[in-house]
Order: C-alpha cells, then structure tokens, then sequence
C-alpha cells in the first residue's frame, strides 16, 4: 500500500525516485519473449537425442573403438549450428522487441514524460488512457476508465473504475483517462503473483513440436530395452568379443536416431524468423511461424489494415437546431475536455478548434460497444457517435451517398435528459453530421489478391456501418465485397454460426462478437489467422491461432499477439505467410529422408534379434549416411522459396514418404538372407553389398523429396550421389568395407531394382489407402 497519496499534478520528485531505485523499489524489467542464452544453450544441449548419443559414444570409447565415434563430432557441430542460429535470431528479435516494449507516461517534478514500463518506481504517477495496459498495481487519483480485465478474470465485460478504486496489472484500459498512484512493483504485481497471467502464452500448439516429441518418446522406450537385448545376444549367445558387440550395438542404435531432423527444425524456425526481422516483422513465439502457414483463413480489422488509419474530417453539415446553437463552441468544449484518444477523435480534433466555452460536469468515454461518447455540460449532454445510435437505424439519402463512397458518418447532438453509460440514449436533437474519411493503403489491393490467389478465406470485421466497409472493401479489391451483415442485429448463437459461414464483411462487431466469429470458423475446422489493432480487439487475438497485431495499435494489441508488424504495413503479411509455408513444406518434405533410416534401423534390428545375427552396419557407416545422404541435401533444401499451400498433417505426411523406402530395405535384407546361402557370398562382400544397397536407397528417398527438379536440387542430388559412391571408394578401410568384386556389382545392381520396385509398389499401397479413406470420409460427411 502506499504511504501517502501524492498530486496528480506533482508525481514524485528526481530525488524521491532516485531513493526508491536505491531501495529496490522499482518495476522489473518485462520477461523478454526470447529464451535467454542460457535457456537456448540448455535446449540445444540436454536433449534426449544427445543423451542418447554421448552415451553410445562411451560404450564405444570404452572398448577403444575410436574411428567410429566420429558421429559425435557431427553431433558437436550440429548443435553449435543450432546454437549459433538461435541465438542470431534472439539478437534481432531483442532488438525489434525494444520496438514494440510498452512505455508508460508519468508525472515526475510536475511534468508528464515517457519511459519503459521497467523504470516505474513505488508511488509513480502514471497517466492511462484507452489502449494502454496497466503495468502495475496502482490505485485511480482522478478521472475515469473503463477496464478489461479478461487476461486476470476470464471476463470480458468492462468495469468502470473511478477514483480510489484499485487497477490491477494485466489488465487494459478501455476507454477514458486517469491518473494513478503505482502500489506494487516487480514481483508483488498481483499478475506477477498469479505466474504473469496478464502476458501468459498459450500453450504452443505445434504439430511440428509434437511430432518430434512423439518420435522421442518412442525411440526413447524402445532404444534401452533394444539396445541391451541386442548386445546381450551378440555376447552371450553368439560369443562375439565385447568390442564387437558394442559395435555392432552401437549402429542399430544410432541408426533410430533422426538427430539431424531436431537440428534442421530449429534451423528453419530460427532463419525465418530472422528473414522476418529483416522486414521489420516481430515474431513473438517461435513456432508461431508453423501457426501461420497452416492458416486458411484471415480476419482483418479494417482500421489501420485495409485503411492508413489517417483519418479526416471531409464534410460537416448542420442541422437546423445545429445552425440556432453555438455548435463551434459545443463540440470544441466536448473536445477539450473529452478524454477520448482513437483515431476518429483525432481527426476531430485536427478539424475543430477546441474551446473552454462549457464546463464537464460528467464525461462518458467512447466505447466499441456503446458507439457513442459524451459530456454533461450544466444545461444540457453533448453526445457524438453512431448514427443508428443517436437516430436510428433509418438513415437520409445523403447519408447513404456518403456511406456508399466508404465515408464513415457521425452524428453529434445534445439532450437535456441525463445519460448513463449503462441506459439507452433518451431522445437526441441532432445538431451536425460529420463525414470522415479513411484513406485505403496504397497496396491494399495487391495484398488482398494474393490471399486470395494463395486460397486463404479473407474475413473483413469493423465496428463501422456494414455499408460504410462493404464500399471500402469494393474500392481496394476486396473478394465478395457485397456479402456483408449489420451485426448489431445479431444476438443468437445460431444465427451468428449461420453469418459467418455466409458473410464476408462484418459491421457494427461488438469485442465479444469478433471473439466468436473466430470461434465460429475454428469449429468448422478452418485455421485463423486475426489482426487487429485496439483493445477492442483483444479478445479476438486472444482466441485466433494466430494473432497479429499493427505496432502503431495499442500496448493490449502488441502485448497478447504472437506477430508484430512493426512499420504497421498491412503489405507485410504476405511475407509472413509466405515464410510460414516455406518453414513447414520445406521441412515436411526433407524430414522424409531422415525417417527412412530411422524406420528400417528399427526393423533390421528386430529382424537382427529374431535371428540372432549382427546388425549388419558399424557407426562409421550410418555416420557417411547421416552427413552426406540426409544432412547435406536437407539444410540446402530447407532454405528453398515454396509458399504452396500446407495440406496433410506432418506426421503422416513424411511416414507416408519414408515408409515404402524402409520397406524395400526390409524386404531387400529379408530376400539377400534367402538367397545368400545359394550365392556363396563372402561376409566382406555382403557388407559392402548391403552398405552400398541402403545408401542407394537412401539417395532415392532425396531425389523423391527433390521431386520436381531444378537447378538447385539437381546440383545437390548429383553431389550427394557422387559423394557419397566417391566416398565408399575411397575411404573404404575407415568405412570398415570391402572394394565389391563385379559380381557383387552385379547383384547389387539387381538389388537396388528390386529396391526401386518395392519402393514404388509400397508408395503406390498407400496412396490407394489414402484415397480409399478420403473417399470414406467425403460419403460419411455427405450422409451427415
């Protein structure tokens, strides 16, 4: 609690703040959205995946098999790449992020200034008005707002606070002015105490992430208990010498891991975000880049988006009653004295010049639900706001003129009767009609088809009358510009389901309406992508997959979104769709290859314990696998453009790709342990034949995810090819192989057919499966 309650006007002096910073009496500074160096040197490091692999390289170690430890080296430069990356991107978003940190105007020696939210000190001043978060815990000296305290309460509706009532950090203020007293700071904040709720993240909701988390829980329970079995079996029950079984151990284990897979995931997240930053786009959440690629379908706000959000006065017309009143005087008293701060009141105020004529008895701020604001003078109320709020819905011909031209039309007038936020408005006598005009961002056309050409549903939702935005939508090239609906008239739920599948222009949307809109189109199945710019808008960003929000908005808008468009240009989020979709196809399409040795490491070494016989490779050999096969292909192609539309879903998506690759070598073992006997083959010559035999299998798997070819992915597959036969040749003794005779030539030829012709039947299998399903699905919905 405070120990005195200091002037509003005064605030503290230089001297006191010097002693509260002195006495550990300041704010802290806001958790940044970056993990800390420590944070990203820990998730690089101390991974299953790691573990894993340091404790295969001590086995090895142990029994002084050194030439194939060298996977570790790879793993040590894997992770410093990933470690190297993650902390650039942290730099840059840092960086950015001072952009976008909340400030927070204080009255110190008397005058009003701007500092970050981290240097209020106990007993601060602060000034609030619509828009701005409140930062700590702070107890109202004088005015009025309207909060939101959805973040702390889950409640949505807006709570009028005066002074002495107690603001609360998390929350936001809606509409209104005041100035209060800062009570806690740092970690007594009550949103600090109820584990930050107010910036809380929503739980990360990755495919990507989870995919991988499924793949190491799996290799995670079966690589012990496989592992063990397998070197029990080569010890005791074949004789095999330790070093031997370790050995031969290590490779069917090391072969399960897709370690470069993790690697090359946080790669791609890490670059794109630092492609983003380029582009003066914050990106809040790392795997919010995944979020937007899968995104089908976009709500805009129109303010500030489609428009500049510079908006001004054009027109203004007095009514009869308007011309027999001072009206220049009215609304420039109303202006003075009115605590509204939106863009609307901005360009009122660069228009009218503001005056002291008439003394505030009561003000009621402008909100996105009432539609209207106001001031009690002594005599009587001047009300400005919405037509249909002030007159009804039944609007003149000029009025309709202007609203068709995309002109947003006010109405201003007075009444005797008292006004109560609370209450519908008494009756009014209009006094003047004000034309306002909002400028369509140059490129807003452009922008809006490419959406369009890239099939992402485009949903416009404005406070503004529906006809007033279905104009501005037609002028900038908005698809279905003449599908909109006035949703003030829309209270069911069934009904507001029955808009949102029909509509593509929303006006007179409530907060709580944009919030179910979203709602509405994430039931039936379709991806939300939502910007926005102002308080009202909050709950909106809260509840889409993903939110972003327009850097010259509110610190509620900034503050709960995972994107920032820090230049606040609405041409940007082409861009970051584009880099979201490259980041998922291009690791969708790579993680294929790594999945095809995991997936036949596991089968030969079940195959290997069933028969007990020796898993038939060494560590060196998957390690040539590993580098030239799967990691030196994929990190190239990952960086590739490919801003194709997201379809299936991840895990499916690469087994599908990996599945019939590991089958042929399954099936390719399963019939060489056949026929071997009949071949008279030597054991040297059935290594290097089976060695050759999974790395051409494995190079089919890179030229099906380069499938279609170009310059790039051609110069990579030649590369690859040529490397890694160039490979097998010349490092032959270290790779623990036989030079193949002609003979065996020969068969490996005949085998790698065999392998080609598996692979293609097996893809072809499941192809059919996929479509029978889909059909099943498509008549199940249609019986539906």
């Amino acid at each position: 609690m405070t120990h005195f309650s200091p002037d509003s006007n005064l605030g503290l002096t230089s001297e006191q703040v010097e002693e509260k910073r002195r006495d550990g009496r300041q704010n802290t500074e806001p958790e940044k959205v970056t993990k800390t160096t420590g944070q990203i040197l820990k998730d690089n490091i101390c991974t299953l995946f790691n573990l894993f692999n340091v404790l295969i390289a001590v086995a090895l170690a142990l029994v002084g098999a050194w030439s194939n430890m060298l996977f570790i080296l790879i793993i040590a430069l894997n992770t410093l790449i990933g470690i190297v990356q993650e902390i650039h991107a942290k730099k840059l978003v840092d960086k950015l992020s001072l952009l976008s940190m909340p400030m927070a105007k204080v009255v110190r020696d008397g005058k009003l200034s701007e500092i970050p939210v981290y240097e209020l000190v106990e007993e601060d001043v602060m000034e609030l008005s619509g828009g701005n978060q409140v930062c700590s815990d702070s107890v109202i000296l004088s005015g009025a707002v309207e909060v939101n305290e959805s973040l702390l309460t889950g409640e949505s509706d807006p709570i009028r606070k005066a002074a002495g009532d107690h603001l609360l950090s998390g929350s936001f203020i809606i509409s209104g002015k005041c100035r209060a007293c800062v009570e806690h700071v740092g970690m007594e904040n009550y949103a600090s105490k109820i584990a930050h709720e107010a910036k809380k993240l929503r739980g990360v909701h990755s495919e990507l992430l989870s995919s991988m988390r499924k793949v190491t829980r799996f290799t995670g329970y079966l690589i012990p208990p496989l592992g063990i079995l397998l070197f029990l079996e080569a010890f005791y029950l074949r004789g095999d010498p330790i070093n031997h079984a370790v050995v031969s151990t290590a490779a069917g284990l090391l072969g399960m891991l897709p370690k470069g897979l993790v690697l090359l995931i946080s790669i791609s997240l890490a670059v794109g975000i630092i492609a983003l930053s380029k582009k003066k786009v914050l990106v809040q959440e790392l795997f919010a880049l995944e979020t937007l690629a899968h995104v089908d379908t976009l709500c805009l706000d129109k303010t500030g988006t489609l428009t500049e959000g510079k908006m001004q006065v054009e027109e203004v017309e007095l009514t009869d009653i308007g011309r027999s009143m001072p009206f220049d005087e009215i609304i420039g008293s109303f202006l003075h004295y009115t605590d509204d701060n939106n863009a609307t009141f901005q360009a009122l105020q660069a228009h009218f010049a503001q005056k002291e004529s008439f003394a505030p008895v009561q003000k009621i701020p402008f909100s996105s639900d009432r539609k209207w604001s106001a001031i009690a003078f002594e005599e009587f109320t001047f009300i400005i706001g919405a037509p249909e709020r002030l007159a009804g819905p039944e609007l003149g011909d000029h009025f309709e003129k202007e609203l068709n031209a995309g002109k947003r039309i006010l109405l201003a007038g007075i009444t005797p009767e008292p006004v109560s936020p609370d209450k519908p408005l008494p009756e009014i006598h209009v006094l003047a009609s004000i034309v306002i005009s909002d400028p369509i961002r140059p490129n807003a056309a452009e922008t809006l088809a490419y959406f369009q050409q890239e099939g992402v549903d485009l949903k416009l939702i404005s406070g503004d009358n529906p006809v007033t935005v279905s104009a501005l939508a037609a002028k900038a090239g908005f698809p279905d510009a003449g599908r909109f609906i006035d949703m003030s008239g829309v209270t069911e739920e069934a009904d507001l389901e029955k808009a949102v599948q029909e509509y593509s222009i929303f006006g007179r949307v409530s907060p709580l309406q944009k919030k179910q809109i979203v709602q509405s189109l994430q039931k039936h199945g379709h991806s939300v992508a939502m910007t926005g710019d102002g308080v009202n808008d909050l709950l909106a960003l809260r509840e889409a997959d993903c939110s972003i929000a327009i850097a010259e908005g509110s610190d509620a808008a900034r503050q709960v979104s995972q994107v920032v468009l820090l230049n606040s240009d609405f041409s940007s989020l082409p861009s970051v769709l584009s880099e979201g979709r490259r980041v998922v196809n291009n690791i969708t399409r790579v993680a294929g290859i790594f999945f095809v040795k995991t997936i036949y490491s596991v089968l030969l070494s079940i195959v290997c314990l069933l028969l007990n016989i020796p898993f038939p490779f060494v560590p060196i050999q998957i390690t040539l696998i590993d580098l030239v096969i799967e990691g030196y292909p994929s990190f190239f192609m990952s960086f590739e453009p490919d801003s194709r539309k997201v379809s299936g879903r991840f895990l499916p998506s690469v087994m599908a790709r990996a599945l019939p690759n590991a089958i042929s070598i399954l099936v390719c073992f399963l019939v060489f342990l056949g026929v071997s006997p009949l071949l008279q083959i030597s054991a040297e010559q059935s290594s290097i034949l089976l060695y050759l035999l999974v790395g051409t299998v494995g190079i089919q798997a890179v030229f099906k995810a380069s499938w279609p070819l170009n310059k790039l992915r051609v110069f990579l597959c030649s590369t690859m090819t040529v490397g890694f036969y160039a490979a097998v040749l010349l490092f032959h003794k270290l790779l623990q192989v036989s030079l193949p005779t002609t003979e065996t030539l020969l068969l490996f030829a005949g085998f790698a057919l065999l392998s080609f012709l598996i692979e293609r039947g097996a893809t072809a299998l499941i192809q059919w499966i996929h479509r029978r399903r889909d059909a099943h699905k498509r008549a199940t919905n249609t019986a539906r």
